[in-house]
């Protein structure tokens, strides 16, 4: 029950442990951990009844350092991630139906007005749907913060160590990824290269290997010779890949030797299609295809967390921010107001803010001058809010070290353990004002010796 809750803060798995009030009922339901919505099985005596949300959070007892709960952790946060939550029935892809097979046949002959047009029509209400949160979900974070609130109201841990999330003590994480659709966009890329490099931001390529353009070695080596990075993008963008499950197998095996050819490590699927249980399928270190919340995506759904997390053996990085087509064509939004307000929800959680610009649709002056304000203001986030800017492969590979790394007990001092510890560093999660705070030193004993008794605390904005 502790293991995710564990990996999330790789936190000492004996530090905190948790268990379950009793057994759990037979169905997935929702119900509330106090003001977070969210899915799986509950204690059975105490199931909600069809159609309520049952708060069960004074269900939740801590005994010493057993926390008591009407939840399995691992089970619910689970849920979430992977989006067991959603309909996955066999009509759930948008081109199941022969109407949706006609659009992306013609899609690509498709002006980008009429596009427009269509996609606001199919997504008419998306305002409305309550879950996941608009306009970024943070349920998984929240329930984690609201899980270590417990040993901490109750005094029995006056603090708790863990491995911080990023490097270096960084207080949050934005990568740049630049999807290539069209052979115009193609052609932009050295300009666009041109405008990250002005503002110190490298980012990674996504690449449609066959169909759409010609993916000459020149083009890529442009990429990789000026510091940048190349992934795959989906096979031939045609939105089909996860319809059926031989097709998948099929087109998979042809994205695996993609991926070893162009020497990239991160995938994406076309619009952000997905079904995380096939991923295993996929030879890659790390995906981008998943979004925080999908209520501007064809497919519905979400993973509702700001932090990267394992799908099997590979690194999800969710895609935390609104793509630029969405803002520019569906919400008509050329400001960064919005991008903005998201920057700061996910930096209230050190979160991982990871952004899609397609170099097709900022060629036009206005939504380049956009792009550009943008790239300016996560400069400033670099410079002054100490925030760490890598390639998405650096973000992988070091999620992917923390993950082995762990904190032991040496000579009364905590001690980071692994691969990576010299970038690592130890915070420390207490109460403060009913809210978790983190520092990274200690204001009381840290097992069993006094270190310096001021806080330096994370700041969240």
């Amino acid at each position: 029950m502790s293991h995710v809750f564990c990996q999330y803060f790789r936190c000492p798995e004996h530090g905190v442990s948790f268990s379950l009030s009793g057994p759990l009922s037979e169905e997935n339901t929702y119900f509330k951990f106090e003001d977070e919505v969210i899915f799986g099985r509950v204690y059975a005596g105490n199931t909600p009844n069809s159609g309520d949300v049952k708060d069960m959070s004074s269900e939740c007892i801590v005994q010493g350092r057993t926390v008591h709960l009407p939840f399995d952790p691992s089970q619910v946060v689970n849920n979430l991630r992977l989006e067991a939550y959603t309909n996955t029935s066999a009509d759930w892809h948008p081109a199941s139906s022969l109407l949706g097979r006609s659009y992306y046949f013609l899609r690509p002959l498709l002006p980008i007005n009429l596009r427009r047009h269509l996609q606001k029509f199919r997504l008419n209400g998306w305002r409305k749907l309550p879950f996941p949160k608009w306009p970024v979900d943070r349920t998984v974070d929240n329930v984690m913060e609201k899980l270590l609130l417990l040993p901490l109201r109750h005094n029995n841990h006056p603090e708790i160590p863990f491995i911080w999330f990023w490097p270096d003590g960084a207080s949050s994480c934005a990568v740049m990824t630049h999807d290539v659709e069209t052979s115009v966009g193609r052609d932009f890329c050295p300009s666009l290269m041109d405008l990250d490099d002005l503002y110190g931001m490298k980012a990674s390529f996504q690449v449609v290997p066959e169909s759409r353009y010609n993916v000459s070695d020149s083009y890529l080596a442009s990429i990789r010779e000026r510091g940048f990075e190349i992934n795959v993008q989906d096979l031939n963008h045609d939105g089909h890949l996860f319809r059926d499950r031989k097709e998948f197998l099929a087109r998979a095996a042809r994205i695996n030797r993609y991926g070893r050819q162009f020497g990239a490590q991160g995938f994406r699927s076309a619009v952000l299609y997905r079904r995380q249980e096939w991923y295993d399928a996929l030879e890659f270190s790390y995906d981008m295809s998943v979004p925080n919340v999908a209520h501007l995506d064809p497919q519905r759904g979400g993973c509702c967390t700001v932090m990267p997390y394992f799908v099997g053996d590979i690194v999800e990085l969710p895609v935390t921010i609104t793509q630029d087509y969405s803002l520019f064509h569906i919400l008509e939004d050329h400001s960064i107001e919005l991008w903005r307000r998201q920057i700061d929800l996910v930096m209230e959680k050190h979160g991982l803010m990871n952004f899609i610009i397609h170099p097709d649709y900022i060629i036009a002056n206005e939504e380049r001058a956009t792009f550009e304000s943008l790239l300016a203001y996560l400069a400033g986030l670099r410079a002054y809010r100490n925030v760490w800017m890598p390639l998405p492969r650096e973000v992988a590979s070091w999620w992917r070290q923390r993950s082995k790394m762990r904190l032991t007990e040496v000579n009364g001092t905590w001690q980071i353990e692994g691969e990576g510890k010299e970038r690592a560093r130890i915070a420390y999660a207490s109460e403060k004002d009913g809210r978790v705070s983190y520092s990274f030193e200690s204001a009381t004993l840290n097992a069993g010796a006094m270190l310096l008794p001021v806080k330096r605390e994370v700041s969240n904005v």
